[in-house]
């Protein structure tokens, strides 16, 4: 069927490949969690499964939309922001205050929301970039979901628990196909947004736990966003690096090219399994170094560490890149 519809990748400029690969595993994906929300709708005490369900059917066809041609960045904005705004509308899913990040403590409603919002479109396409070559996003993805699957785990919130249990799951199932040469499948940009969105709603619930929860953790409420940009390291970092890549050499942030992290490390002569195992290992290692630190450091120590590790992890892969041969 995928080669009747023509649903595949062809080879391109960017393209690590040398054939056309179906690229419809993001549909298997959300398949499997539309079943899964309905089977764990008995432990889903926020009510939340149905606004999830609505949420990522829009995501699933915008991602669909783009497997098939590519939609314009505003079209996908858009959709995004309506998913997000879905998930919203739960009276869950919302904070008073900022619980003195950075010294702040109340802030007006709107500007709350704003900043979720904010937050769930970089998740969502920092993922959606960091999916570049086979294995890497799956490995990215499975590190993300254990972290905040131990993490739910320890406050009894079973729904979430259960949630990336399934994640997990289907990642692990679905790189047995990326890493095949004869059976080999994409998720596409189906499934990396889909998979970047149940990122985004997990740490929109994370970040709108109340601060009682964090009674059970040694880590201080005021670093919950340092925690999350400590699980999303890699994916983050990438993302802040080549789109700072393209803004000096006056591109649009927006337009693909080969500055990705992985890029590096392929023109380097790596196979695709050895940087997923290694970036996927190094979201593991800076996740539990920066997690460690925030239960002894204040957010003003915290913002310091993570631009000493943003600035060393830059210097190392720009030194990386001037040993490629051109």
């Amino acid at each position: 069927m995928v080669n009747h519809h023509n649903l595949s990748e062809a080879p391109g400029a960017r393209s690590s490949h040398l054939r056309a690969t179906p690229t419809m595993g993001g549909l298997a994906f959300f398949v499997a969690l539309i079943l899964n929300l309905f089977l764990f709708k008995h432990v889903d005490n926020d009510a939340i499964g149905l606004n999830l369900s609505a949420a990522l059917t829009l995501i699933f066809i915008i991602g669909f939309k783009d497997d098939l041609s590519v939609s314009t960045p505003r079209a996908r904005i858009l959709m995004e922001i309506i998913a997000i705004l879905i998930i919203l509308f739960n009276i869950n899913f919302h904070i008073e205050s900022f619980e003195g990040f950075l010294g702040f403590y109340d802030a007006p409603q709107l500007i709350l929301e704003i900043l979720h919002i904010f937050i769930a479109l970089t998740i969502i396409n920092a993922f959606n970039l960091i999916d570049g070559i086979d294995g890497l996003a799956s490995c990215i993805g499975i590190s993300i979901f254990s972290i905040l699957g131990l993490i739910f785990f320890r406050l009894n919130l079973m729904f979430y628990f259960l949630l990336c249990v399934s994640l997990i799951s289907m990642l692990m199932a679905f790189l047995k196909y990326n890493f095949s040469h004869q059976k080999k499948i994409f998720m596409g940009d189906t499934g990396s947004l889909v998979i970047g969105f149940c990122i985004a709603f997990l740490f929109i619930r994370f970040l709108t736990l109340d601060s009682i929860h964090f009674e059970t953790f040694a880590f201080k409420p005021e670093n919950k966003l340092f925690i999350l940009i400590a699980i999303l390291a890699v994916p983050l970092f990438d993302l802040v690096r080549v789109i700072g890549i393209r803004l000096m050499q006056k591109k649009s942030p927006f337009i693909a090219d080969k500055n990705h992290i992985h890029h590096v490390l392929l023109s380097l002569g790596w196979p695709h399994y050895k940087i997923a195992i290694v970036l996927g290992g190094l979201n593991y290692a800076l996740a539990i170094l920066i997690i460690y630190l925030s239960t002894w450091l204040n957010s003003w120590y915290m913002l310091t560490v993570l631009i000493l590790i943003f600035t060393v992890l830059l210097g190392f892969f720009y030194k990386l890149k001037t040993t490629i041969p051109t």
